[in-house]
C-alpha cells in the first residue's frame, strides 16, 4: 500500500513537472543558426540576432506593414540578448573574407518580442525617429578632405535604416569650424552644444587619416598603397555620456597608378573599413537606443529657478516616490539651475508622469522632453 502510495505521488509530481516545462517552453522556440564577424564576439552577436530573426520571425514579420518597420525590427534585433536565452556556442571557425563564423543553439522567446515590439513602436511614436548627427575629419597625406568617406558611409547606413539626419552640409560656416576645432581637442562639451542646436539624440564624431605606404606592382601595374587609422567616438547628446568608441586600425588599401602619393588611393583604404565600421556604430546606436526608450538609463532632469534647498527636497521626492525603480541620483546646482542624472529602469515618460503628480507637480511645470531629458521650471510656493 505504501509503495503504491509513493509510487503514485511521484507520477503525480512527474506529471507536474512536465507541465511546468512545457508551459515555460510553450511561449518560445529552440533553434541553432550562425553568425559573421571581424571578431568572434562580433559573430556571436550576429549569431544571436540571426536566431532571434529564426525563432521569432512569424511575430516579427506580421509588423512589415507598420511605419517604421526596419527601425523598429532593429530596435528588437539590437537587443537580441534579451530575447535569446540558455546560448551554447557550437563552435568557431574562420570564414571568407578574414570573417569569424560563429554557430550556436539558443532558446528564442516569442512572447517577449511580441510584448516588446508595441512598447517599442509607441515610444517611437511619441518621440519620433532619432535624429544624428556625424563629423568626421579626415585626411590624406596631411590635407584636410571636404567630404569624409567614413561620414558618407555612416550616413548613409543610419539614413537606410530611419534615423533623422543631419549632414555636414547643413552646418554653417562657422559652425563647421567650430566643430573641427572640437574634434581636434576632443571638445565633447563644444560638439554636444552645436548638436543640440539640431536637436539630435546622438552624435558621432572624430578623426581618420591616411598616409601613403609606397607603391606595389599589382598584376604588373603600379599600385599606390595607403594606410589608414583614426578613432571615432558616438555619444548621447543629451547627456554627453559616451556610448561606444571604434579605432580604424588595419586599414590598407589602394589604386592603380602611375603615382604613388595619389589620394585614390587613400580612398580606397578607407573605404576598405568604412562598411565594417559603420555597421558597429549602427549597432551600438541601435542597442543604447531601445535600451534608453524601454528600460531608461540615465536621464537628465533640469530645473530652473530653484534654491539649494530646493534641489535637494527635489532629490529626496525623487528617491521616495519610486525607490525600487531608481538606483541612485546626482545632482549638481549652480545659479539657480538643479540638474539632477537619474540612473534608473525608468523611461523618460514614467518619469514625466512622476513629476506630473503630488508634491513635484505641484512645485514645478515641465517645459520640454526628449529622449533622455526633461526641462522643467520652478512654479510652486
Amino acid at each position: 500500500m505504501h509503495r503504491l502510495l509513493r509510487t503514485t505521488i511521484i507520477q503525480l509530481s512527474l506529471v507536474v513537472l512536465l507541465g511546468q516545462s512545457t508551459q515555460a517552453q510553450s511561449d518560445g522556440v529552440w533553434v541553432e543558426d550562425k553568425g559573421l564577424g571581424v571578431t568572434e564576439e562580433a559573430a556571436l552577436r550576429d549569431a544571436m540576432r540571426n536566431a532571434l530573426s529564426q525563432g521569432a520571425g512569424s511575430e516579427i514579420s506580421s509588423h512589415s506593414q507598420t511605419d517604421n518597420f526596419e527601425l523598429v525590427r532593429d530596435a528588437i534585433y539590437a537587443r537580441a540578448d534579451g530575447f535569446v536565452s540558455q546560448v551554447k556556442v557550437l563552435g568557431y571557425s574562420n570564414a571568407v573574407g578574414g570573417l569569424k563564423s560563429c554557430r550556436i543553439r539558443a532558446f528564442v522567446k516569442k512572447g517577449d518580442v511580441a510584448a516588446s515590439w508595441g512598447g517599442v513602436q509607441n515610444v517611437l511614436d511619441q518621440v519620433g525617429r532619432p535624429g544624428i548627427m556625424v563629423y568626421v575629419k579626415e585626411t590624406i597625406d596631411g590635407v584636410l578632405q571636404e567630404g569624409s568617406v567614413l561620414e558618407a558611409h555612416i550616413e548613409n547606413r543610419f539614413t537606410k535604416m530611419g534615423f533623422d539626419l543631419y549632414a555636414r552640409s547643413q552646418l554653417k560656416a562657422i559652425e563647421q569650424k567650430e566643430m573641427a576645432d572640437a574634434v581636434a581637442n576632443n571638445n565633447v562639451s563644444k560638439m554636444q552644444a552645436i548638436a543640440k542646436n539640431f536637436h539630435t539624440q546622438i552624435f558621432i564624431s572624430g578623426y581618420a587619416n591616411t598616409n601613403t605606404a609606397g607603391s606595389r606592382n599589382l598584376a604588373g601595374q603600379s599600385t599606390a598603397m595607403y594606410n589608414a587609422d583614426g578613432l571615432l567616438k558616438m555619444y548621447h547628446t543629451d547627456t554627453g555620456k559616451l556610448i561606444t568608441s571604434e579605432v580604424l586600425t588595419n586599414c590598407r588599401g589602394g589604386a592603380r597608378t602611375a603615382y604613388a602619393g595619389s589620394h585614390q588611393g587613400g580612398r580606397k583604404a578607407l573605404l576598405n573599413c568604412a562598411e565594417e565600421l559603420a555597421d558597429r556604430l549602427y549597432w551600438s546606436a541601435m542597442k543604447s537606443w531601445s535600451t534608453q526608450i524601454s528600460a531608461g538609463g540615465t536621464l537628465v532632469l533640469e530645473v530652473q529657478g530653484v534654491s539649494a534647498v530646493d534641489a535637494i527636497n527635489i532629490k529626496r521626492k525623487l528617491q521616495d516616490a519610486v525607490p525600487d525603480k531608481i538606483q541612485s541620483i546626482h545632482k549638481s546646482f549652480s545659479k539657480g539651475i538643479a540638474t539632477f542624472r537619474i540612473q534608473s529602469t525608468l523611461s523618460v515618460d514614467d518619469l514625466v508622469i512622476i513629476l506630473s503628480s503630488g508634491d513635484l507637480a505641484d512645485f514645478m511645470t515641465i517645459e520640454d522632453q526628449q529622449m533622455g531629458k526633461i526641462q522643467a521650471v520652478r512654479t510652486g510656493k
